[in-house]
């Protein structure tokens, strides 16, 4: 036998020991270093005002930096895909809510495939994104607004906070099956949809950013896109209650790349859950109208698998997947 060989075997075989050893006495003391945590959306809104609250106490109970970096675009999807890229370690994840997951792969190209590229580690809240309108606008009702657009095709002019996203899609499929015609403004966000709306520049919003303009009287709540009724709102229907085709719900939750540790997934599924019961949390959930709904990783995944493909379905029928 070639000695040099044998020789080049037998480091290969070391290094593959040291790696092993070293990856496993990493696992014994996660975390030891600084953990990534990226908001896929922009700063001010529900998805950066709960990371952000997340990565505050899961410092503490962790005992390393959780630092927050928003890397929005895409509807979400690009900073999903930067983190579904990322080394299996356990010092990145992302924030992500269901529109990127469940909604997007069927309507459009993205970096990952939710079903193999990501880790779903837990979900910790649900909430709504109701179609609003001004407070002092014409439309008391979502018969109003979508008897308007049926009537003058085009003048009805609407924005959404995620393009592409469940609430959008559900949006698009109700007025598709009352007949109306709307025009979708672009903006960049909920927080500039709201704006748009406030100035006059548009007639209605589906937006998660909507509990503080409520709260000062600003909007009103025609319908919920949802199938969970907006909390305080019991008159407010959800359009599955009104019997049109897509009402998906609006989870919260945390991933990693696939192939997280198992010791790594537990740690985050424990943090998660102190935090999800604390009052603290309850006290922000209860200040943007959203609701505590811890789900470990195993219940989030087989969630998220069951959403997922009843989406696609739902989409395909309704002709607005992708070809």
């Amino acid at each position: 036998m070639n000695i040099r060989h044998v020789v080049s075997g037998s480091l290969a075989i070391v290094t593959a020991l040291l790696a092993a050893t070293s990856l496993a006495q990493a696992q014994a003391g996660y975390p030891n270093k600084a953990i990534k945590l990226v908001v896929p959306y922009n700063p001010g809104g529900s998805s950066d005002l709960t990371t952000r609250f997340i990565a505050d106490m899961a410092k503490d109970i962790l005992g390393q930096p959780v630092v927050v970096e928003n890397r929005p675009g895409a509807g979400g999807t690009i900073g999903i895909g930067s983190v579904a890229s990322s080394a299996p370690d356990g010092y990145t994840f992302s924030q992500i809510t269901a529109s990127p997951i469940i909604v997007r792969p069927h309507v459009a190209n993205v970096p990952y495939d939710p079903r193999k590229d990501l880790t779903f580690l837990g979900r910790y809240m649900v909430t709504h994104a109701p179609f609003a309108v001004k407070a002092d606008s014409p439309f008391k009702t979502i018969q109003d607004a979508l008897s308007f657009a049926k009537s003058n095709p085009g003048k009805l002019r609407w924005a959404v906070g995620a393009p592409q996203g469940g609430p959008h899609l559900a949006t698009e499929a109700m007025l598709r099956a009352a007949g109306a015609q709307a025009t979708l403004v672009p903006v960049n966000g909920g927080a500039e949809a709201l704006l748009a709306l406030m100035g006059g520049s548009i007639e209605a919003v589906v937006v998660d950013d909507y509990a503080r303009p409520l709260r000062d009287g600003e909007i009103r709540l025609l319908a919920e896109s949802g199938p969970v009724k907006v909390k305080g709102a019991p008159n407010v229907p959800t359009y599955r209650e009104l019997g049109y085709p897509l009402s998906p719900t609006i989870f919260y939750g945390l991933v990693g790349p696939a192939g997280l540790p198992s010791e790594v997934v537990a740690k985050w599924n424990a943090t998660l859950k102190q935090i999800v019961e604390s009052d603290k949390f309850r006290e922000l959930t209860d200040r943007i109208n959203a609701t505590p709904f811890y789900g470990n990783s195993a219940d989030f995944t087989a969630q998220v698998k069951q959403d997922y493909e009843q989406m696609g379905k739902a989409l395909a029928d309704l002709g607005l997947a992708k070809k």
